[in-house]
């Protein structure tokens, strides 16, 4: 390290103070929006789960020619959608034929659900079809007769 000529200066102790008063007040003003833009990131995420959910519920009741639920598991509200949103109705009564017309089987999984569902009725566990990108979501939902889901809990 070279000493410093004659002549030459450091910063003195009022430039530092300019220079941390101005970093303090950047960061009084970022550091609040900052915050705001994290929880409207939750807000949208919530929200776009449940559209998510209700576009799934939409397209296994077309799949499945459903005009309503047998059997709406409504009364819990789950997060995981391999009991979602019907896992009860029997093969025999309520799931006669799969959308391609072939009968469902003994075999088949019972209930109407977003993952994992049986829609091709071949008794084995080939035909499963995936509504709902995940097994489990954040938040969690109910759903009516009529398939309109409800979203409880968002999870964030």
């Amino acid at each position: 390290m070279t000493l410093p000529k004659r002549g030459e200066r450091g910063f003195t102790l009022i430039e530092l103070l300019i220079v941390v008063a101005i970093l303090g007040v950047l960061a009084a003003v970022v550091i609040p929006n900052v915050g705001r833009f994290i929880g409207r990131g939750e807000t949208e995420a919530g929200k776009t789960e449940l559209t998510n959910i209700q576009s799934a519920v939409v397209a296994m009741m077309v799949d499945n020619q459903l005009s309503t639920l047998p059997n709406p598991e409504d009364t819990t509200a789950r997060s995981d959608m391999t009991l979602f949103p019907d896992s009860t109705s029997a093969v025999t009564v309520d799931k006669v034929t799969a959308p391609n017309g072939v009968a469902y089987l003994a075999g088949d999984k019972a209930g109407f659900i977003l993952y994992q569902h049986d829609i091709t009725a071949d008794g084995a566990l080939t035909g499963l079809v995936n509504y709902t990108a995940t097994q489990t979501t954040k938040g969690t939902y109910t759903v009516d007769a009529a398939g309109t889901v409800t979203q409880v809990t968002t999870g964030y």
